[in-house]
């Protein structure tokens, strides 16, 4: 298991949002940003091997192909993908980014 990980629940259907592309990318020393990371989601909604490498102290952004998971699924929803940034200050916790999926709506939080 890595040092960040995600757990997608599609709220619509009540279950794991499975097939899920999730990219995971580092903010470098000049501001841009590179990807160090990149899986789709089990069939339990979870991407538990997103980095193989030590977590540093960073910015961190998650970016959620959304639009391809509703359109797979006929769903008509709003969002193409989902982009969730967030700080790493103390790279020995685990950190835990679930997202709460919905054609047209997307909620998220710290977990554990």
């Amino acid at each position: 298991m890595s040092g960040i990980t995600t757990h997608v629940l599609d709220v619509s259907t009540g279950k794991p949002a499975a097939g899920v592309n999730v990219t995971l990318d580092r903010q470098t020393t000049d501001g841009g940003w590179e990807t160090i990371g990149n899986q789709q989601t089990d069939g339990d909604g979870r991407a538990r091997d997103l980095i193989n490498q030590p977590l540093i102290a960073a910015a961190y952004r998650l970016t959620f192909d959304v639009g391809s998971y509703f359109n797979e699924r006929q769903i008509e929803g709003f969002y193409r993908e989902v982009t969730i940034a967030f700080i790493v200050n103390d790279a020995s916790q685990h950190y835990h980014v679930p997202l709460l999926l919905s054609p047209f709506g997307y909620s998220t939080y710290r977990g554990s």
